[in-house]
């Protein structure tokens, strides 16, 4: 794992403060913000090792381990552990070295006096897998509708991954392999996307099911007829019934959106017609009106 200078990131000294760390995080996190900076990949992953940095140093247990491990703090109970039950092995021999930047080799060869023992050479030694990272990606619903490939700069390397269609908002994929490096020969930490997708459209979305508000005139809903409806990726042709209901709900069988992780296949669209009374009639039509009404006394 390479070592990352959680001091530089935050612009401290190794001396700050609790007071420090905080004022210089604040600041940083406001410059770095995801929502000061929309769909600014490397803003948004800056602003990921902003707060990396201030849980660690933030943390006063965890500010130790990394002042004294240095890259390797987070296996700092691995080396403690092991440190122990050598050194009880070896009845009493004594360490009270410090790792510094050395890393786990520094430690071991200084502790075992540069025995050969393959547990702790460089063929047998430990091996430790790469950090996990995290990233978030906005989008747009459409953005979502069919699959697309997209290029994403992750700790200063460009990623090109697939994004599904279907895929929900919320929703995690992993990318293998993409996270921290390995140490000592151990696997790479994976890349782990969550999707923020926003719906600026006039339907509905719950999972692949389509949702919208249709008006129609008040005549169409009365006698019936046949109406052009937008679906999201184009029209549909509707029939009206006669006597249709305010309120009333159809379904647009495999017009809603990509299931997803089944190519080819989607959900249905459901549409509520909103009936539309009449405005500016005119004298005639208010006769017939109110001879429809006597009618129906």
């Amino acid at each position: 794992m390479e070592y990352i200078d959680y001091y530089k990131i935050l612009g401290i000294t190794k001396n700050a403060s609790e007071k420090d760390i905080k004022k210089a995080y604040r600041k940083l996190a406001r410059k770095y913000h995801p929502d000061v900076n929309p769909n600014d990949l490397q803003a948004e992953q800056k602003f990921k090792t902003i707060n990396e940095a201030n849980e660690v140093l933030g943390n006063l247990e965890k500010r130790k381990k990394y002042d004294r491990y240095g890259k390797d703090w987070q296996q700092a109970g691995a080396y403690e552990k092991a440190g122990s039950t050598r050194q009880n092995s070896r009845r009493g021999q004594q360490y009270t070295g410090d790792f510094g930047g050395g890393g786990f080799s520094d430690f071991f060869g200084e502790m075992f006096g540069g025995e050969t023992d393959d547990r702790f050479s460089n063929k047998g030694r430990i091996k430790f897998r790469g950090q996990d990272f995290n990233a978030e990606l906005r989008l747009q619903l459409p953005d979502v509708y069919k699959a697309h490939k997209q290029t994403l700069t992750v700790n200063g390397k460009n990623i090109r991954i697939t994004i599904p269609a279907g895929i929900e908002n919320g929703q995690t994929i992993k990318i293998k392999g993409h996270g921290g490096a390995g140490r000592n020969g151990g696997p790479n930490g994976d890349l782990y996307i969550t999707f923020s997708v926003s719906n600026k459209t006039p339907f509905k979305r719950v999972g692949s099911s389509l949702y919208k508000t249709v008006d129609i005139g008040l005549y169409t809903a009365l006698l019936g007829g046949d109406l052009t409806v937008d679906t999201f990726d184009g029209k549909a042709k509707v029939k009206v019934r006669p006597e249709t209901q305010n309120g009333t709900t159809v379904k647009l069988k495999g017009k809603g959106f990509p299931i997803y992780k089944k190519e080819g296949h989607f959900g249905d669209l459901f549409i509520t017609y909103n009936i539309k009374m009449p405005t500016n009639i005119s004298s005639r039509e208010k006769e017939l009106f109110k001879e429809l009404a006597a009618i129906n006394k």
